[in-house]
């Protein structure tokens, strides 16, 4: 079965290393665009761009996870590995397939420590502007606590910035 299975897989992880990578470009534009001036429209797009690459890339998971199925291996690492070793034994090649899901592995390790900070940058710039709305509307922070997971907690208080009195 492997036979039949294995130019399957290997183009499989060729093309989720080929989305991965465009994933990755996708992270860092999106990193860039938040250090220079966040453009809302952009970063936008760059979310939309974002979601279709990662579903292409769970559609992979879903058919890997089929291929290892038909193996009766399991979708892991392992698993991976079990199948790259059952195509030695079958007389086919895994040496470029291996190179490919190893370099499929590092990028997805960057992917998700990119998009942690991305998604830090994000909060960042929420709080910011949350802070900057309430003290637009008259109600300073006043920060009072920090609760269990170590975060702030912050009330907001109304209070008049101007007062204008008119006099007749």
């Amino acid at each position: 079965m492997i036979e039949h299975t294995f130019p399957i897989a290997e183009q499989l992880i060729s093309n989720a290393l080929q989305l991965a990578q465009r994933l990755y470009q996708q992270l860092s534009q999106e990193a860039d665009a938040l250090v220079r001036q966040p453009q809302s429209a952009f970063i936008s797009t760059v979310a939309s761009n974002k979601r279709d690459l990662v579903m292409q890339l769970d559609m992979f998971n879903k058919q890997l996870e089929q291929i290892l199925a038909a193996e009766q291996l399991p979708l892991s690492p392992e698993g991976v590995e079990s199948y790259f070793q059952m195509a030695l034994i079958a007389g086919l090649s895994p040496v470029l397939v291996k190179m490919n899901w190893t370099d499929l592995m590092k990028v997805c390790i960057d992917c998700k420590n990119l998009n942690e900070q991305n998604g830090a940058s994000i909060e960042i710039l929420a709080r910011n502007n949350k802070r900057t709305i309430h003290i637009l509307k008259g109600k300073s922070e006043v920060v009072t606590r920090y609760s269990r997971d170590g975060s702030v907690v912050s009330e907001f208080q109304n209070s008049t910035r101007v007062s204008v009195r008119f006099v007749f």
